[in-house]
């Protein structure tokens, strides 16, 4: 269906990126890699240590790539983090495949992130729900320049979500087949 095309998964953090990009993944018969885990090899430290020891400008370089390495392969489902959307040199390596934002309200995003036991550098605030709205604000036009948007909802399960993502998949392909011979 895809043609070897890679799955880029975008969208705020604690969308489920990591969870659906396996699901995803396993289904299309690609491998899975999330940008995350690779930095955190790449740096031999995990994304917080990255944070506290040499900034958010040093982790979006090594995001950066991190990026450019793996999307020179193909038949991958990648998990982007949250914002890899902020630097527009990622936006050429992200449109070399499919773009999906993974939409989930800020209340839901909220619940997930308090009961989440992985830290979050950039909700290390006082008002984490604050900070949490702002960075939404500040991203959802970009995630909105994604290829296929899916909603989230509280009650929808992991599978669900990920059968929902390959119908919008196949009719977005289809959609493009049809425009190139029109």
């Amino acid at each position: 269906m895809l043609d070897g095309t890679n799955v880029y998964l975008i969208g705020m953090m604690g969308a489920g990126k990591t969870t659906i990009g396996k699901l995803l993944a396993e289904q299309l018969n690609y491998r899975f890699i999330d940008t995350d885990t690779l930095v955190e090899a790449c740096a031999r430290q995990t994304v917080t240590q990255i944070f506290n020891n040499s900034g958010e400008v040093v982790f979006r370089q090594l995001e950066h790539q991190v990026l450019m390495e793996v999307s020179a392969y193909t038949r991958m489902v990648i998990a982007t983090g949250g914002g890899i959307v902020l630097e527009p040199m990622n936006w050429g390596h992200l449109r070399d495949g499919i773009i999906i934002w993974l939409d989930v309200s800020l209340e839901q995003l909220h619940q997930r992130l308090r009961t989440s036991h992985q830290v979050r550098p950039l909700l290390m605030t006082d008002d984490p729900l604050a900070t949490l709205t702002n960075i939404y604000n500040q991203r959802q036009k970009l995630y909105a320049q994604a290829d296929i948007r899916i909603s989230i909802d509280t009650n929808d399960p992991a599978h669900k979500v990920c059968d929902r993502l390959i119908t919008d998949l196949a009719s977005k392909i289809e959609l493009n087949r049809l425009k190139v011979f029109s």
